[in-house]
């Protein structure tokens, strides 16, 4: 973080990221074969929600791929570059890319190569026994392909990551993914849109000197809970009647947005 408190590299305190959830893309078993434009138009309407409703960053994902294998297809990572690109050029906030279920070098290298500016990693160091069963970080040979590839974009890496069991306590898990290097922390509850535990976010806080971001369960009456949070990533309840499948809301976004606001100034 910056002496200012701000986070690199959103440039703001307690940056607002919403998620961009693609529709299916090749090398899922639910992509439907009509091309890669009706996509990228959804994820550009995203895009433009967002950025209206005064969100600082977003992150764009294929969770819409399941059921995810540990890696992704070589078709699904040639479509997320091609996506991303054309996001990053018409965006006016830093972008951000997860390849799930864990392909960080597969974020890394779309990263690098569009001009994105973060990636989220599920499973930086450690282990997880998740719903593809046991996957392993590879922090090492990620920092390594970073290096490789001269960028600099900054890794969040996320600590029991949701839809998984971990061995370890949380607190454990924080101190190991910071002596890893890792630019920032994530904290989430047990899946998508469920609540993050204020304790879990509290003890992760207490383990590291890292920024720490919220990963899941962000809501408008929630967010008072979530206030020492050094940001928060957003995306079902920004979304339509806050369905999966729904378009983001502008109004959600703008409402939210407000309310980190109000969090910013009350510190």
């Amino acid at each position: 973080m910056y002496n200012d408190g701000t986070m690199e590299p959103f440039d703001i305190d307690k940056p607002f990221v919403g998620m961009i959830h693609l529709l299916p893309l090749p090398g899922s078993v639910d992509y439907d074969g009509k091309g890669l434009a009706p996509i990228l138009d959804a994820a550009l309407q995203d895009l433009r929600a967002l950025e209206t409703g005064g969100a600082d960053a977003a992150l764009v994902e294929n969770l819409r791929d399941a059921p995810l294998s540990k890696t992704a297809a070589k078709e699904t990572i040639t479509a997320m570059t091609v996506i991303v690109q054309e996001i990053t050029r018409k965006a006016h906030i830093p972008i951000g890319v997860n390849v799930l279920r864990n392909d960080a070098a597969a974020a890394l290298a779309i990263a690098a190569a569009t001009g994105a500016s973060f990636i989220r990693v599920n499973v930086f160091c450690g282990v997880a026994f998740s719903d593809q069963g046991l996957i392993e970080g590879q922090a090492h040979a990620l920092l390594e392909l970073r290096k490789r590839l001269g960028c600099d974009v900054k890794i969040l890496a996320d600590v029991h990551v949701k839809h998984a069991a971990h061995p370890t306590t949380i607190e454990e898990a924080a101190i190991d993914a910071t002596r890893n290097h890792p630019d920032g922390l994530i904290v989430s509850g047990i899946g998508t849109g469920k609540r993050t535990t204020p304790e879990d976010l509290q003890t992760v806080k207490q383990a590291t000197p890292l920024p720490v971001l919220v990963g899941s369960g962000v809501r408008m009456d929630n967010l008072s809970t979530f206030r020492e949070a050094d940001g928060f990533i957003v995306g079902i309840s920004l979304k339509e009647n806050g369905m999966l499948d729904a378009s983001i809301d502008p109004q959600r976004v703008c409402a939210l947005a407000g309310a980190i606001a109000g969090l910013r100034q009350s510190k």
